[in-house]
């Protein structure tokens, strides 16, 4: 099991970016997946982004060139920077982990993009 606490979000305007952070508890060399999830109001979680230990990286149609999903091993933490943000980015954000059977969530942090 881990512990997750994502960080980074807040308000910005349309072609703007953030950093959003996700500490785990523990070594996430040792976590196979990591994924960054959004959910919008009123819509279903969908998947953004997947970094798996060996370092390869998935992303969703949606915002592929835009954002970018990393890790850095000594500080146990997954970074998701996304750049030239639109309003349809808007959602919380939140952080998975997945190790064998095990999903763990961290809380999530609110994006909001103005126009």
């Amino acid at each position: 099991q881990v512990q997750l606490v994502e960080s980074g979000g807040g308000l910005v305007q349309a072609g703007g970016s953030l950093r959003l952070s996700c500490a785990a508890s523990r070594n996430i060399f040792s976590i196979p997946v990591m994924e960054w999830y959004r959910q919008a109001p009123g819509k279903q979680r969908e998947l953004v982004a997947t970094i798996t230990s060996a370092g390869s990286t998935n992303y969703a149609d949606s915002v592929k060139g835009r954002f970018t999903i990393s890790s850095f091993n000594a500080k146990n933490t997954v970074y998701l920077q996304m750049n030239s943000l639109k309003p349809e980015d808007t959602a919380v954000y939140y952080c998975k982990a997945v190790i064998g059977p095990y999903i763990n969530w961290g809380q999530g942090t609110q994006v909001t993009v103005s126009s």
